[in-house]
């Protein structure tokens, strides 16, 4: 999948994906689930972000493209290894990684969107950092997440592995086990594959940015080999 280069004006996206035309609560994946495939990205250092994995499109990602149902907002559930260059940072602990290759999981309260409709009142606090501050603090009673930094070259050809369970979720690489956090994703989940050109940021001193990033240069990220199965007890 391939990206064109370009400036900041236009959102590029290139994305594979089982669930963009379905209602989050008929997402096709659960646990337990392991998840294989191979990889490797046009650089080190691509502008946005990339990656593979399982997550709940909590930002309602499917409703732009075309036939797509629209999906209310909801927090996050995720396992997936994820790419993220700066000026990203995409942390609510200042324990984690923000930026780089990641593993990485969200494992969030599983709660009406409906509910989630006072949160918009808060957003114009975003704009001062003391109450920015605050907020990602109180992010993470409802939001819980763990990541660990990949030392791989991801410009290589490497096989991936996911192992999602109920109570933990172990990342491989190669057919070894690199990560293993019990803070693991719940509820209903789909596969995502993608490269995009934009950077999102919730940083410790309060400040918060989104943009998107130029290319002087198409972006490719190539994947073989995928394999979804359910794991026997």
């Amino acid at each position: 999948m391939t990206i064109p280069a370009g400036g900041t004006r236009t959102y590029r996206l290139a994305q594979l994906d089982d669930y963009s035309r379905l209602p989050r609560q008929q997402f096709p994946r659960s646990t337990p689930l392991s998840l294989r495939l191979e990889a490797r990205v046009s650089s080190t250092a691509i502008p946005g972000t990339w990656g593979f994995g399982l997550w709940n499109d909590p930002f309602s990602m499917g409703s732009f493209q075309a036939g797509a149902g629209r999906l209310l907002p909801a927090l996050p559930q995720a396992a997936w290894f994820f790419y993220a260059s700066p000026p990203n940072s995409l942390s609510l602990r200042d324990d984690r990684p923000a930026v780089g290759f990641l593993m990485a999981t969200f494992r969030s309260l599983q709660l009406p969107s409906i509910l989630l409709a006072p949160a918009v009142l808060a957003l114009p606090l975003l704009a001062w950092r003391w109450a920015a501050r605050r907020l990602r603090r109180f992010g993470r009673v409802f939001v819980g997440q763990d990541a660990c930094l990949l030392d791989r070259d991801p410009t290589e050809w490497h096989s991936y592995g996911l192992d999602w369970e109920a109570s933990r979720v172990a990342f491989s690489v190669d057919g070894g086990e690199v990560f293993q956090t019990e803070l693991a994703p719940q509820g209903r989940l789909g596969l995502v594959i993608w490269i995009d050109n934009q950077y999102a940021a919730f940083r410790p001193d309060g400040t918060v940015a989104y943009g998107r990033l130029p290319y002087d240069q198409p972006a490719w990220i190539d994947v073989r080999g995928i394999n979804l199965f359910i794991e026997q007890g």
